[in-house]
């Protein structure tokens, strides 16, 4: 594969991801040795995930085999809301590599800009009466100081955001000795982030597109946290249908090549090893003006966002909330 994007630190991200949201230990650990064999080169997950250690271990027996090395898989990983605070992000961070059982990540990343209380490191989402409990005193100048400071201490590569507004990059551009190199904010055909986009290309900062798909697996998760969420079915639209059609590929395909070819980094989640290599075939087939066009036109705007955080209730409370 080895198509990648050059961060504005000079390091090469791949385009294509493995997005491990909603994997559990075993499972995530299979999808990424199963991924990294697959020629996949780029593997996202979060602390607040809780299968880093899943993560770590698939990483490990895809290098056993001696077909891939770890210096050549870009590892990104996430600091937890309940770590929004200064002092923290270390703690965080050395036990995120700890669990990955690495040296060092190529990419860390402010998960959201908002923080949650620290109850306990194990309970990243503390709720009272069914309310997430919240620290409202995020200071981002202060926690992205701490971020600036992993750089230096060996163990991030490059820094990043994620699910911060425009003006909250721009308060960070504005105070930063390290610029953000990636903001990872929810990006697909319904939702195409032209603000942000816009935004991130005047201060050179790279686009990860988490949920280029849509996610439609989430709707289980979300039901048991008793929220009830419509989403947008992007493989089943006409227009992405009749692309793949023209194009012999999967809408899956079409959807993640529509935005690698904008320079968009996607990270698309699967646990089967036979359609994680199937969207990772993207790099073979290029869409036409015509395509990008058809697929540029079926964007929404803010109506297309379908990633509100509302299902931790309360979270609106939040002074930093950004959706």
């Amino acid at each position: 594969m080895g198509s990648s994007v050059e961060l504005n630190n000079g390091q090469k991200m791949p385009l294509l991801g493995l997005g491990c949201w909603q994997a559990p230990g075993d499972e995530v650990a299979a999808a990424v040795e199963a991924a990294l064999l697959a020629g996949y080169r780029h593997i996202d997950t979060a602390y607040n995930y809780l299968n880093e250690d899943g993560v770590g271990r698939g990483i490990k027996a895809a290098v056993a085999t001696g077909k891939v090395k770890r210096s050549d898989i870009f590892v990104v990983t996430k600091l937890p809301m309940i770590g929004m605070q200064a002092g923290k992000v270390e703690k965080y961070l050395r036990k995120s590599i700890k669990a990955l059982g690495l040296d060092y990540v190529d990419l860390y990343l402010v998960h959201a800009p908002l923080g949650f209380a620290e109850r306990s490191e194990s309970d990243p989402f503390p709720m009272d009466n069914g309310k997430v409990v919240l620290d409202c005193s995020t200071d981002l100048i202060s926690v992205w100081k701490d971020m600036e400071k992993m750089v230096s201490l060996g163990l991030a590569k490059s820094i990043g955001v994620s699910n911060f507004t425009d003006k909250q990059v721009l308060k960070i551009v504005s105070n930063a000795k390290i610029p953000p190199a990636v903001h990872q904010v929810e990006c697909h055909v319904y939702f195409q982030q032209l603000k942000m986009r816009e935004v991130c290309k005047k201060y050179n900062i790279a686009i990860t597109a988490y949920a280029p798909l849509a996610s439609p697996g989430r709707k289980v998760l979300y039901e048991k946290r008793g929220v009830k969420i419509e989403l947008p079915d992007l493989l089943n639209n006409p227009v992405v249908r009749l692309v793949a059609e023209k194009h012999k590929r999967t809408a899956a395909q079409v959807l993640l090549r529509f935005l690698v070819q904008q320079d968009i980094i996607v990270i698309p989640k699967s646990t089967n090893a036979g359609r994680i290599k199937q969207n990772g075939d993207i790099f073979s087939f290029k869409l036409d003006e015509l395509d990008m066009e058809a697929l540029r036109f079926l964007n929404q705007g803010e109506a297309g966002r379908s990633f509100t955080m509302l299902s931790f209730p309360g979270v609106e409370r939040h002074p930093e909330c950004p959706f």
